[in-house]
């Protein structure tokens, strides 16, 4: 293509300008939170990584031992369950177990999805952390960063979700965990896991 020279003249300051509204926005979106959540089953690829990632024979959480993000999730999902007329539910330890290591898979291996970074869906993760009897499975996951309090941010974010709102408020579940990952940059990943035994 043939230039004039007034376009050549006119290049380095479009350039130049382009660099700086680019710059701008880089700079303006710096430490505004950023939230996500997934609606549907569909997974987004994983990055491959080798990681040591929490092992299913890694001791199972007490609510007393859950982190402070974990233990506000679990006491907001009560708070909507106890508003809409449903039972609290039962913390179950197993499931925190394995929702720790679907949010740590998830944030060491860059993904989100209900499905692991090798393939597991959730029955399969259930039955390879040992949870054999069950008649009925769910699970939300959340990621967000930059919110003072996560897990309260992530039920009050689920709860405006039809499929994440059906989750909390089904009356068949009776026990339910949350697991989560904090990122060496602070971005939150959380797995909350419902079952009926």
């Amino acid at each position: 293509m043939l230039r004039t020279s007034k376009t050549k003249s006119l290049f380095p300051i479009v350039f130049g300008l382009l660099f700086l509204v680019c710059s701008n926005l880089a700079v303006a979106q710096t430490g505004v939170p950023t939230a996500r959540l997934l609606a549907s089953n569909e997974p987004i690829r994983p990055r491959t990584a080798s990681f040591n990632l929490i092992s299913p024979a890694a001791t199972a959480p007490t609510l007393e031992q859950a982190s402070q993000i974990e233990r506000h999730a679990f006491d907001e999902t009560n708070r909507a369950r106890l508003k809409n007329g449903l039972t609290p539910f039962v913390w179950d330890a197993d499931l925190c177990r394995m929702a720790r290591a679907h949010s740590e898979d998830m944030g060491r291996n860059n993904f989100f999805s209900h499905v692991t970074s090798d393939g597991q869906r959730l029955k399969d993760r259930a039955l390879a952390f040992g949870i054999l009897h069950f008649t009925l499975l769910g699970e939300n996951i959340a990621y967000n960063l930059g919110y003072d309090d996560p897990g309260t941010f992530a039920v009050e974010r689920w709860m405006l979700s039809p499929k994440h709102r059906a989750n909390i408020l089904d009356q068949h579940f009776n026990a339910m965990a949350v697991g989560t990952f904090v990122a060496p940059d602070g971005s939150v990943y959380l797995t909350q896991t419902f079952i009926q035994r």
